[in-house]
C-alpha cells in the first residue's frame, strides 16, 4: 500500500511540475529564438586553438574549414596523413593562421594522448576539442558473421571521443573552453539494421550529458545529433557483416531511403554558429527535431516505423524494404533533393 501511494504521489507531483514548467520553458525558448538568438554573435574564434578528430573527410573536414574561416588555428587528427595535409592546406587558404597535422589512431589511448599533447606543445593552449571521428555499420544483428569485429564501432564512435576528451580536459578547463562531440539522431531514435551504430551514438549522448553535469560552467559541451548529411555514412562506407570495412550502396539506399541528404558545408556552418552561441545541442536538418519528441512520447510509433520501413516482409530480401521502394518510386537516386551526386562516389579517406 505504501509503495502504491508513493508511486501515485510521485506521478502526480511530476505531472504538476511539468504542467507548470513546460509552458514557461516554451515561451522562454520562443522569445530567445525570435528576439535574442538572431542578434547573438557569440564567441570570437580568432586565434583560438581547435583540435578536430576525424578531420580528413566528411563532417570533420568541413568543420575544419568553418573554424578556419572564423580565424581559428586548427589541429587535424585522423589516420590518413596525406588526406590531412590536403585539408590543412585548404584550411590555411580559408584563413586559419596556423594548422597542425597529427596522424593518429584515437582508438588507441596512447595515440589519443599524443594527439592532445602535440597540439598543446605546438600552440601552447587548447580552446575547443571537436570529437568527430566515427564509423557506420548497417546489417541485421543475426546476419553478422564476425561479431568481434564490431568492437570497432564502439571503439571509434565512443572511445574515440572519450579518450581525447580525457586528456584534453585539463587544458579545456584552463581555457574555459568547449567540447563539441558528434553523435547522431540515431542515438535518440534507433532504427533497424544499425544496432551497434545506434548503441554507440546513444552512449555518446548519455556520456557527454553526464559530463556536462559534472563540469558545470567550467567547460561547455555541445552535442551534435545530425540527420543524414553527405559523409562516409551516406556514401555507404562502414563495417560490413563480415567485419570488413567497405562500401555497401545497397545498405545505404535502404537506411537512407527517401530521406533528403543535407549538405555537409551547411551543417558545418550551423554547428560552428551554435557552438559560438554556447548551444547544448545541434540537430540538423531541422526537420529531424520532431523525432526527439516522438521517441519520448510515443516510442511504440518509432518501433512500428522502423519495422515497417526497414525490414522486408519476406525477411530475407533487402530489395523488398519499403524504404527502398519509396526511394525508387520517387526517383531518389536521380534527384539531388534526396541523394546528392557526391555520395555516389567511393570515398577513400578514413577518419
Amino acid at each position: 500500500m505504501t509503495n502504491g501511494f508513493l508511486s501515485c504521489f510521485m506521478h502526480v507531483g511530476l505531472a504538476l511540475v511539468l504542467l507548470a514548467y513546460l509552458p514557461v520553458a516554451f515561451v522562454c525558448r520562443l522569445v530567445y529564438r525570435l528576439l535574442v538568438r538572431p542578434f547573438v554573435s557569440g564567441e570570437d574564434l580568432r586565434g583560438k586553438v581547435v583540435l578536430v578528430t576525424g578531420a580528413s573527410s566528411g563532417i570533420g573536414e568541413h568543420l575544419v574549414y568553418e573554424y578556419a574561416r572564423k580565424g581559428a588555428c586548427v589541429a587535424l587528427v585522423a589516420r590518413t596523413e596525406i588526406a590531412l595535409r590536403a585539408v590543412a592546406k585548404t584550411a590555411r587558404d580559408l584563413g586559419a593562421p596556423d594548422t597542425l597535422v597529427v596522424p593518429a589512431d584515437i582508438t588507441n589511448v596512447d595515440e589519443a594522448k599524443r594527439a592532445v599533447e602535440e597540439t598543446v606543445a605546438h600552440f601552447g593552449k587548447l580552446n575547443h576539442l571537436v570529437a568527430n571521428a566515427g564509423v557506420w555499420s548497417s546489417c541485421f544483428f543475426e546476419e553478422i558473421t564476425n561479431i568481434t569485429a564490431f568492437h570497432g564501432v564502439i571503439d571509434l564512435n565512443f572511445w574515440g571521443a572519450v579518450y581525447p576528451t580525457y586528456f584534453a580536459l585539463p587544458y579545456l578547463k584552463a581555457s574555459r573552453g568547449n567540447i563539441v562531440v558528434t553523435s547522431s539522431i540515431a542515438g535518440r531514435v534507433p532504427v533497424a539494421r544499425m544496432s551497434f551504430y545506434n548503441a554507440s551514438k546513444g552512449a555518446v549522448i548519455r556520456f557527454y550529458e553526464t559530463l556536462r553535469s559534472e563540469l558545470g560552467s567550467h567547460v561547455r559541451i555541445t552535442i551534435l545529433m545530425p540527420g543524414y548529411v553527405e559523409s562516409n555514412l551516406t556514401m555507404g562506407k562502414g563495417i560490413q557483416k563480415d567485419g570488413n570495412v567497405g562500401i555497401d550502396e545497397e545498405a545505404r539506399d535502404i537506411n537512407v531511403g527517401p530521406f533528403p541528404v543535407g549538405k555537409t558545408e551547411t551543417l558545418a556552418e550551423v554547428v560552428v554558429a551554435s557552438v559560438r552561441r554556447g548551444d547544448d545541442y545541434v540537430t540538423w536538418p531541422g526537420w529531424y527535431w520532431p523525432f526527439h519528441m516522438m521517441m519520448c512520447a510515443a516510442p511504440e510509433v518509432v518501433d512500428w516505423f522502423s519495422r515497417a520501413f526497414y525490414v522486408s516482409k519476406s525477411g530475407d530480401k533487402d530489395g523488398d524494404t519499403l524504404s527502398k521502394k519509396v526511394l525508387m518510386a520517387f526517383g531518389g537516386k536521380k534527384s539531388s533533393l534526396y541523394q546528392p551526386e557526391t555520395i555516389h562516389s567511393q570515398v577513400m579517406n578514413e577518419n
